[in-house]
């Protein structure tokens, strides 16, 4: 068989989106998690000429950390980690089982713990949380590379 027949009906390479997922079920993947993360990240330099600014690299890893830990801690079963490249941004999407949405707390620095999600809200450009038919999914998006300007990526100044 030649290679177009082969290849016949699946989307060309450049065409199909720079992607990886991974489930986790236990505590001590998460540490799995943020190497996955970094992993994905160096690929994407790598494999796909991207840019990834040491800011990004660190800030994906951070926001997977914290997400995947919420899900490992409040929810039961597995939790999914997807992370996406989209329009010069790493997406990253955490399903979890449970059907309590997070809450975020007010800004208090004398506060110990239970800053995640702040943290994330504050790298992030984008922050939403869905409701599934089971479970809810969380999805948070950091800019690849820095501002050329030298501002750094995430929430834009109104």
């Amino acid at each position: 068989m030649d290679a177009a027949a082969q290849n016949e009906g699946q989307e060309p390479v450049v065409d199909r989106p720079i992607a990886a997922f991974a489930a986790f079920e236990g505590s001590e993947e998460i540490a799995e998690a943020r190497d996955m993360a970094r992993d994905f990240l160096t690929s994407v330099q790598a494999e796909h000429g991207l840019p990834v600014s040491a800011r990004a690299m660190g800030m994906v890893q951070l926001v997977v950390s914290e997400l995947v830990t919420n899900a490992r801690k409040y929810a039961p079963g597995p939790c999914l980690l997807d992370l996406e490249i989209n329009e010069g941004a790493v997406q990253i999407s955490v399903w979890d089982s449970s059907t309590t949405l997070p809450s975020v707390q007010a800004t208090n620095p004398d506060r110990l713990g239970q800053h995640g999600l702040e943290i994330v809200m504050a790298v992030s450009q984008t922050f939403c949380v869905h409701r599934e038919p089971v479970g809810k999914r969380i999805t948070a998006s950091v800019v690849l590379a820095d501002d050329p300007g030298g501002d750094a990526a995430g929430h834009r100044a109104l």
